[in-house]
């Protein structure tokens, strides 16, 4: 049963949680410009009074939604959304508010970090790919089959996929850790103004819990290859 059980892991749920990974992966990063303008994000600025008066209450205003490709706003919640083109060295639109303190507040990333994210994408599709195929290669026609046997093509499946989880995490970590400090700078802002500061509020968007679920159904293929390759290694 246990064989069994560990035979299933390795030739259809991995595969499927490394499609997943990706996929929401793809999504955290690509949004808000390209898809979901309103939906995810990692740095989101909406209208809300809770850092102005002590009794919070729903308020219309503008909203921000910050991603690692650039940005997307409207002026007022029933608005139109305008989003700014994609870029690893984005730029945000920050014309919807009226406080230039508040716009300084709000800093793109540094294209290094999208441009790590961008890479770390790539290992993973194709780490996807070749560990679906080295899964299934049962399945598959005999020279296909040969070919996925052979134990260079197993070890580079593995060490892209490591690589494609190291370079992937940290760099959203990173993210993480800029835009943390940016919705602390920013809500301290509004504080510092008093009842006279404008309603809005910052968080740190959905995005990033998309990522962290991400890595982690991409660790179960990861590390079930390093396994393999490290059993391998050991009867070589």
């Amino acid at each position: 049963m246990i064989a069994g059980l560990s035979k299933a892991i390795t030739l259809y749920l991995a595969p499927l949680l490394s499609l997943t990974a990706i996929l929401l992966s793809l999504f955290a990063f690509l949004a808000p410009v390209l898809l979901l303008n309103d939906r995810v994000s990692l740095l989101t600025v909406s209208p809300s009074s809770a850092l102005t008066q002590l009794n919070a209450t729903s308020v219309d205003g503008p909203s921000i939604f910050l991603g690692a490709l650039g940005s997307c706003s409207r002026s007022e919640n029933a608005g139109n959304i305008n989003c700014t083109a994609t870029s690893l060295s984005p730029s945000y639109d920050l014309s919807v508010l009226s406080s230039n303190a508040l716009q300084l507040t709000l800093s793109a990333p540094p294209p290094s970090s999208p441009a790590f994210i961008a890479v770390a994408l790539s290992f993973s599709i194709i780490f996807h790919i070749t560990f679906t195929l080295i899964s299934l290669r049962h399945k598959l026609g005999g020279k296909v089959a040969a070919m996925m046997e052979r134990p260079a093509v197993q070890r580079f499946s593995a060490w892209i996929g490591f690589f494609g989880f190291f370079f992937g995490l940290t760099a959203f970590v990173i993210l993480r850790m800029l835009f943390g400090k940016t919705v602390d700078d920013f809500n301290n802002t509004i504080v510092s103004l008093g009842a006279e500061g404008p309603q809005l509020v910052a968080t740190n968007g959905n995005g990033f819990t998309m990522v962290w679920v991400a890595y982690a159904f991409y660790a179960v293929p990861v590390i079930t290859s390093l396994a393999k390759l490290n059993v391998s290694q050991t009867k070589a």
